[in-house]
């Protein structure tokens, strides 16, 4: 149990140790720039209670550090509740603010229940941790070294290889810190042995039925033992392949910028001359702006073959697993499910509300005609047959024929609203108004800002 001559030896003893110097120096880029706000991830596992008591110890030294915990309980284990109390015992101790946070894993095809577990707790912790804080975790050397043999064993590429980097930017723009990324697993342990820090063991860690904990357990203990620093020399590789991924990062950088337009599509015509891996590299950098699930090598020679050497007005659709890539007019775009769009039989109103959550409004100005006593004004979508005369076009003609005049792509044209007074198409909101409706001081439909 940690008790008062452990807290007094803490507060004598700890400053010197190489860990806790180890991690004030790795947080000094956030001290130096004014950000004291920090909330440990506390699970009750060795290391996590360790850094909860090195930052203890570092509030000794800088006063305005805002310190809290939170435990996410994930459910799965029979002793969840039991380490929640552990944590929230632990936290009063040292007078730390505490949080729990109850998670529900929904079991899905294709996904382990830890990589469920896992982006189930870093979505908790993002949601329930102080806003301004930024998240440390308790991952260490031998942590990474896992994680690289996990990707070895996967055929992972560069990225992959690079295992976990010391800073981890969430969807939310919050940053999660690593503070104990480069110190060992057995000096952690050591420390807490030093301090008499006590902490609890997940017992699911024993199970060799999980390949991290057969690494854990058979294979790293030997390769240690065989080889002098083997885990330190597996470290510093995996640094060098992070170094190489940035430098690539910003190449990469620099292709995408030359070849997105500002509606996030890509330039067929730019990236043509480039080599077959330059353009898989792009193109997993483009895919990436939209989802976090690339293709499969298969489905990437696909969209290179179809994009690159299909003939120009050639209709292409990939299907990947949230999304298409189609291409139109020199272009690749990553379109996005959307909800099919809901007409609206009778407008009564000057402002509408549209199914994608989209608001059309009506204003007075340059536009349309007012609807007469026996016109009913309705908004429709997808009448591609519809015939309208558009202002300064020449004779009427279908939507449809209009539409391709106009270059709009196809999967954009079923949700364009429609204006009709009655059957009779009078305005395609943000493309045309009818030249037989015109009217200088009438009405023009547009989305609201």
């Amino acid at each position: 149990m940690f008790g008062l001559l452990a807290i007094y030896s803490l507060g004598i003893l700890m400053h010197k140790t190489p860990i806790y110097l180890q991690v004030k120096k790795a947080l000094n880029y956030y001290l130096e720039n004014g950000q004291f706000i920090f909330t440990v991830a506390l699970s009750g596992g060795v290391d996590s209670v360790v850094l909860l008591h090195i930052m203890h110890g570092l509030k000794q030294q800088y006063p305005q550090l805002d310190l809290s915990a939170i435990y996410v309980n994930h459910g799965l284990s029979d002793n969840a509740h039991h380490w929640q109390q552990f944590c929230q015992a632990r936290c009063e101790q040292l007078s730390i603010d505490f949080k729990a946070a109850n998670v529900i894993i929904e079991p899905k095809s294709r996904t382990s229940i830890e990589a469920q577990a896992r982006e189930a707790r870093y979505q908790a912790l993002d949601e329930h941790s102080p806003s301004d804080s930024v998240i440390l975790l308790g991952q260490h050397l031998n942590d990474q070294v896992e994680t690289f043999l996990l990707r070895l064993k996967r055929g992972s590429g560069l990225k992959g290889l690079g295992a976990m980097q010391q800073t981890r930017v969430l969807e939310s723009g919050r940053e999660c810190y690593r503070p104990l990324l480069g110190v060992k697993r057995s000096d952690i342990e050591a420390f807490a042995q030093q301090f008499n820090i006590s902490h609890i063991t997940d017992e699911s860690n024993s199970n060799e039925r999980f390949d991290r904990n057969f690494l854990r357990q058979q294979i790293v203990p030997k390769l240690a033992e065989r080889f002098t620093g083997f885990e330190q020399c597996t470290a510093r590789s995996i640094e060098l392949l992070q170094q190489q991924q940035a430098l690539l990062d910003e190449y990469t950088q620099q292709d995408l910028a030359q070849c997105i337009n500002q509606h996030q599509a890509l330039n067929i015509q730019n990236m043509a001359h480039y080599s077959a891996i330059r353009i898989a590299n792009l193109l997993r950098a483009w895919l990436a702006l939209f989802t976090h699930t690339m293709p499969s090598q298969k489905q990437l020679t696909q969209i290179m073959s179809q994009a690159i050497h299909a003939k120009a007005d050639a209709q292409m659709v990939i299907e990947l697993s949230d999304g298409q890539i189609r291409r139109h007019q020199g272009y690749l775009y990553f379109v996005q499910p959307s909800p099919l769009a809901v007409n609206i039989e009778r407008v009564t109103s000057r402002e509408l509300v549209l199914n994608d959550g989209q608001i059309l409004q009506c204003l007075q100005g340059i536009g349309i005609r007012a609807p007469k006593p026996d016109e009913q004004v309705s908004v429709r979508f997808n009448c591609n047959s519809a015939r309208i005369k558009p202002l300064k076009k020449p004779g009427s003609n279908t939507l449809k024929h209009w539409f391709k005049d106009a270059k709009v792509a196809p999967w954009l044209r079923a949700h364009i609203p429609l204006i009709f007074y009655n059957d009779e198409l009078v305005q395609v909101v943000g493309y045309f108004i009818s030249d037989n409706h015109k009217d200088d001081t009438g009405f023009i439909w547009e989305y609201k800002s």
